[in-house]
């Protein structure tokens, strides 16, 4: 059951509500201004009104926000783009399904949702341990950590290692961590009985080190092993297998269900691994939860198909070097189609564009490429290294309007939700 407010948490919550409902009556984005109203006339107010709710916080360097939408909706919630304000309640799953993940953007989708019995929050990496110490959660979920924003957040097993921190300081949280990522394995097993998911990733790019002793890590085939203490991948609980039907999700004690996703990719496969092994763990039966995903076509603009005179453009967010390996795995699914690739780098992507050489841009190979954004100079140099022809434009959105038939548009943090709200 939910508890009643106090009254000083019920006055920060009316004037959050006001403040937000006059950002959002103005176009502005309302997903952070009402929690931040709220946390300086209440610092405990998250605490306050996460109390009296199942809540599941979702983390990791890349596909936080899809998965989270997915775990709301495997969990009953419809996450789909109901609202443009990208928080609050559905059905009865609050959610940030639109990625406001820092204190103030949960607060705002906590309060946007006042009743919801379960909560779906993703989790910006380095404030998991102060919202997991106000929320109590009854599960956490680690995707997988790779570097990212290092003019920000710091080195990846940094930040790792303060997740682990986070997953030590609940021990009666249920951990549901990839087993796959060597830094994500390294955090889940803080955890007296994590929940292990499966999948071998492409990207292997930070996982050179152990995360218990520090020593060399080896790969071979489907596993990982360090060379020093023993340390080795743990048995996956669920995991994605594929056979001549098809792609499924294998569970403990034998149950497998189909996955018959709209969403692209093998990332998406993985996610939805991870959505449907949670809502189990939450009593929601594994059919029920791979069926509840099948209508879910985008997720706050991604993956989303815009029809446009003369062809079409699909949206896609690439911010660092494990995402592109995701992205281009997807687009190797449509040779010689068009690329628009747009880079910033604003204070939401990340000053530091380096991690482009940690690309391998040269799978790009054979597709039309065009180069836009902020840091299109620095991006044409990697391409050029890279031997891929390519052209320059000021606009990313103008040039997927000059493209004859479909064209694919990767675009950083910013880049992609500037592209999105001219586009949609």
């Amino acid at each position: 059951m939910i508890p009643r407010l106090p009254a000083r948490a019920r006055l920060a919550v009316a004037a959050a509500r006001s403040v937000s409902g006059l950002a959002r009556r103005t176009g502005r984005n309302g997903s952070v201004i009402g929690g931040r109203v709220a946390t300086v006339l209440d610092r405990r107010v998250l605490g306050r009104l996460a109390a009296g709710r199942t809540v599941v916080l979702v983390t990791g360097t890349n596909g936080k926000t899809t998965t989270t939408s997915m775990i709301a909706r495997a969990l009953g919630g419809d996450a789909a783009e109901r609202s443009s304000t990208g928080t609050g309640g559905d059905g009865d799953v609050a959610t940030n399904h639109l990625g406001a993940n820092m204190p103030d953007g949960i607060t705002t989708a906590l309060l946007d949702a006042p009743g919801t019995r379960l909560a779906v929050m993703e989790v910006d990496e380095s404030y998991l341990g102060e919202v997991a110490a106000a929320t109590d959660p009854a599960v956490i979920v680690l995707l997988n950590f790779s570097r990212d924003q290092l003019d920000r957040v710091g080195e990846v097993r940094t930040v790792a290692r303060r997740v682990g921190d986070a997953v030590a300081a609940h021990p009666r949280a249920r951990v549901v961590a990839f087993a796959d990522d060597v830094l994500c394995a390294g955090a889940g097993l803080r955890s007296a009985s994590p929940l292990w998911v499966s999948s071998p990733s492409s990207w292997t790019g930070d996982a050179g080190v152990c995360p218990r002793c520090d020593g060399p890590v080896t790969h071979a085939g489907l596993r990982w092993t360090c060379g020093s203490c023993g340390l080795e991948r743990p048995p996956g609980n669920w995991a994605l297998v594929r056979d001549d039907a098809g792609w499924s999700v294998r569970g403990p004690d034998g149950v497998e269900v189909p996955l018959e996703l709209a969403l692209p990719g093998h990332a998406n496969r993985l996610n939805a691994a991870f959505a449907i092994a949670v809502a189990t763990e939450l009593g929601v039966a594994p059919a029920v939860a791979a069926a509840r995903l099948r209508g879910l076509e985008q997720v706050g603009g991604r993956y989303r198909t815009v029809t446009r005179p003369g062809g079409t453009t699909r949206l896609l967010l690439a911010k660092n070097p494990a995402g592109w390996a995701q992205v281009l795995d997807l687009l190797d699914e449509g040779p010689g189609r068009p690329v628009v690739v747009a880079v910033n780098s604003r204070e939401a992507d990340g000053r530091d564009v380096s991690w482009l050489w940690d690309v391998p841009f040269e799978r790009l190979a054979g597709h039309p490429v065009v180069v836009a954004g902020e840091r299109a100079a620095e991006l044409s140099v990697r391409l050029a290294y890279a031997g891929l022809p390519h052209r320059l434009a000021d606009d990313a959105v103008a040039a997927t309007r000059d493209t004859v038939g479909p064209v694919d548009l990767v675009g950083n943090y910013t880049a992609f939700h500037d592209a999105a709200r001219v586009l949609t």
